[in-house]
Order: C-alpha cells, then structure tokens, then sequence
C-alpha cells in the first residue's frame, strides 16, 4: 500500500483538521491573548470576515473572550491603539503574525510579557542586591 491510498482521519472528518488548526494557534501563543496577555479562550479575525477576511493563520489570532467581544468587526489597530491595555510591542507582533512572520510574533510577545520568557539572562547580565537583600538595579558587565 503506497501513502497516497491511505485514507487519513482528518480527510475523513475536516472538523477534525480544523479543531487541531484552532487548538494548535492557542499552543502556539501559550494560551494567552495577542492583545491583552489574558487566558485565550476564542480565535479572532484580524480583518474582520465582514470586511473580507478570511479565516486563515495570518489573520487569526488567539484571543480571550472580552478582547474579541469589543473589537467585534473594528479595524483591530484602530481598536487596539485606543484600549488601555495597549502596548506597541504587541501591535508590532500582531503586524509581523500579519505579515506571516509568526518566529518574530513569538519574540515580540516574549519581549511584551518576559514573566512568560522561561529564559534566565545571560553572563552579560547579572542580578545586584542592596545590604538588605533586595533585588536592586541590572548592571551591565563587558563581554
């Protein structure tokens, strides 16, 4: 039997392909909200599908319910720009994710929300503490 006479499980059910595109858009972005860091609980169009957007990876994002709710079908940047929440660090990763850049999406989103960033700092950066113990200012150190 040669691998183009198999029949795949995905080509028998789509909702099933569609399921795994949906759930692996959250994995991607570690279940958080593009624009606001929130739990993603929803996929939202970038281009709204009333405007012609279409529901493919560059124009859906993870996002929680609230975000989603109130862009409904703005112009995400119009919307975003105006949300107290707003952070240009986002909006240039939802341009690159646009864009279809999703490896410069991730950094930018890293580089939004470091809590996220699993990373320790490298030999170039080190942690300074005051007598007391406190965590104090980052000094820089030549390579």
């Amino acid at each position: 039997m040669h691998n183009r006479d198999a029949v795949f499980l995905d080509e028998l059910c789509p909702k099933l392909r569609v399921r795994r595109w949906r759930q692996s858009l959250h994995t991607y972005t570690g279940k958080s909200c593009i624009y606001c860091g929130k739990p993603s609980e929803s996929i939202d169009h970038i281009v709204p599908q009333c405007r012609g957007g279409l529901s493919v990876t560059e124009n859906c994002v993870p996002a929680c319910l609230s975000c989603n709710g109130q862009k409904s079908d703005a112009d995400a940047f119009d919307w975003y720009r105006r949300q107290r929440f707003y952070d240009p660090r986002r909006a240039m990763a939802i341009r690159a994710w646009m864009d279809g850049d999703l490896r410069l999406a991730m950094r930018l989103l890293q580089w939004a929300q470091p809590e996220l960033n699993t990373t320790p700092p490298g030999p170039a950066h080190q942690r300074t503490h005051d007598n007391d113990g406190r965590a104090g200012d980052w000094s820089f150190q030549a390579a």
